[in-house]
């Protein structure tokens, strides 16, 4: 097998091939998915190594101490051939990952082969396709939490230790001093906690990655910034608890720790960072000064990591093993988000050169993955895969029959902001609908709905919409985690069906919809996919012409920041931000191809909700979408160009389209859009009076079904495609 190896008296890292570990009694083997790379613990290490002698000693007095005890007990010769010997081995490096369990050791009954586990340890969860990890040192991984993200663990436990010496309370306010990869992870075990959190660093984009993970504030240790918000939050008391996740030779830290403490508040020192403390500032506010030592109790003690003997739970509650498996449990609740954190996947054969490049500052991160062939075998990597489920429409209910002259009534499920801004104002000016009822959770949002639009009746009582016969058609408006259970119902109940996107967040809920659909036969169903109806994107489509070759079509979407608190950062329970909306883009980009794709790639190149995504359709066509969020505001939302067969068409924001010929002179475009709208048209409206004729004449809904399906599943493979670091086939079932 391979792993990565340094030698530390050259500083030279090498890929070795290495005799696979056995499986002692008291332990697992594992084959390893991802290991993570500690971009502090292990670059200091590595960094250290590439010093000189005096260097080498220098960075570690500790074990220069030692040496001059050794000298004093065997002499100098027999030392320095100690010493030497010692620096010029190979050592491992590092000591957190995920993989599946190969082989279960003599003693061992709480996991089995094929189970995916995190493992801990600097000899143990090493850089190295497989490891022996004893039974203290690895977790469970639950059910749904992607390998990537379990790679976590070790770290994760860390940072889960240090708070837990802070002991945060609700309601307090602290300060996380360095926000690397263990200061990210703190600040979103704090905010978790119901603890409001100020972030120092002197890196502005991990203080801007820090605010969008929760922290309220943050800011450049020597600015006035961190100290202005401390007072703000505070009353100027100072703040509860300071957690130093910080590294390097300044004292910075822990003076700026007892400036902004308040009195007799907590500093916890997790990092590696100097600790000269200022006696007269520390013992005038009577600081309590606490170190976290590691993982958790048990830590470094060779019964508990080695021998496997756990410590009583009635005593100590928080070991190393409970807090890796209560880390992983918040990551699978999605309280803890490290996604964001994932600056750059590279391939394990790679490992030599991905050091060398954070070594050298080429690559700037805050996590860094390892990608590790296929865990279940030596063969090729089988293509990860997302499910395109069969449409089953059973013995299919035929749409109701209608009076012409009867209008069409409709029920909305919702009354939020898209709802009365985008959808009911086209809706209530209609001719031939009549809006019958608006269903919500609270009284007062469906009795302003009401008031605005005209609806008949007002309730927060689904059932009595569901069973109303004299309902034709149920709008589904709500979050985007209740919409494939309220889609499922709604067609059951034999209702036609028109939810805003994401149809669903997961395969299962996509699943579950097309199980309503065969169970009842009912496959009146649109999802809100509206630019495919935008008056000047079908002008522009139909002033392009029919292919004949493959396209290439570039869309970019200039997102931008949410407002804080927005529920569309809700990620635990609401999906991702591109899960909500990336269908909008998807879906366009098939129509335009005229096809649904067949694979997706996506990356996430800078750790933050900034996206592309790359599809590929069945005749070679392909579509490459810039999702970001760190663009500027001023520039347009979405701009799309798509080539093919010498010809261009472009579009400006829904404001204005061109379509180029080959052959036209140059510069000189044969079509442009005649005019500006006065507004961007987005295809709302055409939409929904797409929409009403299918509910009025019980023709054929807008757009297939078949299409929503697609399109749904390739927004999801986008999310598996980021956990997997991998092309993701999307596999059509029969």
């Amino acid at each position: 097998m391979k792993q990565v190896v340094q030698n530390y008296k050259t500083g030279e890292l090498s890929v070795l091939d290495v005799p696979v570990p056995g499986c002692k009694p008291g332990g697992v083997l594992v084959r390893t998915a991802f290991s993570l790379i500690s971009t502090g613990t292990e670059m200091m290490k590595v960094s250290e190594a590439g010093m000189s002698m005096v260097g080498k000693a220098r960075s570690r007095p500790d074990q220069v101490a030692k040496v001059m005890q050794s000298v004093a007990v065997n002499g100098l010769p027999a030392t320095y051939r100690k010493v030497m010997g010692k620096l010029d081995s190979y050592t491992p490096l590092g000591y957190s990952l995920c993989g599946v369990v190969e082989q279960v050791g003599a003693g061992i009954d709480d996991v089995k082969v094929g189970d995916l586990v995190a493992c801990a340890g600097n000899e143990h969860a090493l850089h190295a396709e497989l490891n022996w990890v004893p039974r203290n040192l690895y977790a469970r991984v639950p059910e749904g939490l992607a390998p990537r993200h379990a790679a976590f663990g070790t770290v994760g436990s860390i940072a889960l230790q240090g708070v837990r010496q802070g002991e945060p309370q609700l309601g307090e306010v602290a300060l996380v001093i360095g926000l690397g990869l263990i200061g990210q992870l703190v600040v979103q075990l704090l905010t978790a906690s119901g603890v409001r959190v100020v972030g120092a660093d002197p890196d502005p984009a991990r203080c801007e990655l820090a605010e969008g993970l929760g922290a309220v504030a943050c800011g450049d240790p020597g600015s006035a910034a961190v100290e202005n918000a401390v007072a703000e939050l505070t009353g100027g008391h100072g703040v509860d608890q300071v957690y130093l996740a910080a590294g390097g030779g300044s004292n910075q830290p822990v003076e700026l720790a007892a400036h902004l403490s308040r009195d007799r508040g907590r500093v916890v020192d997790i990092g590696k960072c100097r600790l000269d403390l200022p006696w007269n500032a520390y013992y005038e506010k009577e600081l309590d000064v606490r170190f976290s030592r590691s993982y958790g109790p048990g830590r470094y003690d060779p019964e508990y990591e080695l021998e496997g003997r756990d410590y009583p739970i009635g005593y100590v509650r928080w070991t190393e093993r409970r807090n890796l498996a209560c880390f992983l449990d918040l990551l699978a609740r999605g309280r803890v988000d490290v996604e964001p954190l994932v600056s750059h996947v590279a391939d394990f054969a790679d490992a030599v050169e991905t050091y060398r490049s954070l070594k050298d500052g080429d690559l700037k991160a805050v996590a860094v993955l390892f990608r590790y062939p296929e865990a279940a075998g030596d063969g090729e990597a089988e293509a990860p895969a997302v499910a395109v489920p069969a449409v089953r429409r059973g013995t299919t209910a035929p749409a109701p029959v209608r009076s012409a002259n009867l209008p069409v009534r409709l029920a909305f499920v919702g009354a939020g902001n898209y709802a009365t801004s985008m959808l009911l104002p086209h809706l209530a000016q209609r001719d031939g609908v009549t809006l019958s009822t608006v269903v919500t959770t609270t009284a007062l949002s469906s009795a302003n709905a009401q008031r605005k639009f005209g609806f008949a009746r007002a309730t927060t009582d689904l059932d009595a919409v569901l069973g109303d016969p004299a309902v034709d058609a149920v709008f589904v408006v709500t979050r985007h985690s209740s919409h494939a259970d309220l889609t499922r119902k709604a067609l059951l109940a034999g209702k036609t069906v028109f939810v805003e996107k994401p149809l669903a967040l997961t395969e299962e809920e996509l699943a579950s919809v097309l199980a309503a659909v065969e169970e009842s036969g009912n496959d009146r169903l649109q999802v809100g996919f509206n630019r495919r109806f935008a008056p000047l994107l079908r002008e522009a489509k139909s002033r392009f012409g029919a292919r004949t070759g493959p396209a290439n079509l570039r869309y970019l979407v200039n997102a931008g920041r949410l407002q804080h608190g927005s529920w569309y950062l809700q990620q635990g329970t609401e999906g991702s931000r591109f899960a909500g909306e990336g269908g909008h883009f998807i879906d366009t980009a098939s129509w335009l191809l005229g096809a649904d794709p067949v694979s997706v790639y996506a990356v996430a190149p800078s750790g933050n909700e900034d996206l592309q995504v790359v599809l590929r359709y069945p005749d070679g066509s392909t579509a490459t979408l810039s999702y970001v969020t760190t663009g500027a505001p001023g520039f347009p939302k979405e701009t799309l160009d798509l080539v093919a067969d010498g010809r261009v068409l472009k579009l400006d924001d829904f404001v204005r389209a061109s379509v180029y010929f080959e052959g036209s002179a140059a510069g000189r475009k044969r079509w442009v859009s005649s005019r500006l709208p006065k507004a961007r048209d987005k295809g709302q409206s055409a939409e929904l009076a797409a929409f009403v004729k299918a509910v009025r004449t019980g023709g054929p809904m807008p757009v297939p079904l078949e299409s929503l399906v697609a399109t749904t599943a390739a927004t999801l493979a986008v999310q598996a495609g980021l956990a997997g670091g991998a092309p993701v086939t999307l596999a059509r079932t029969r």
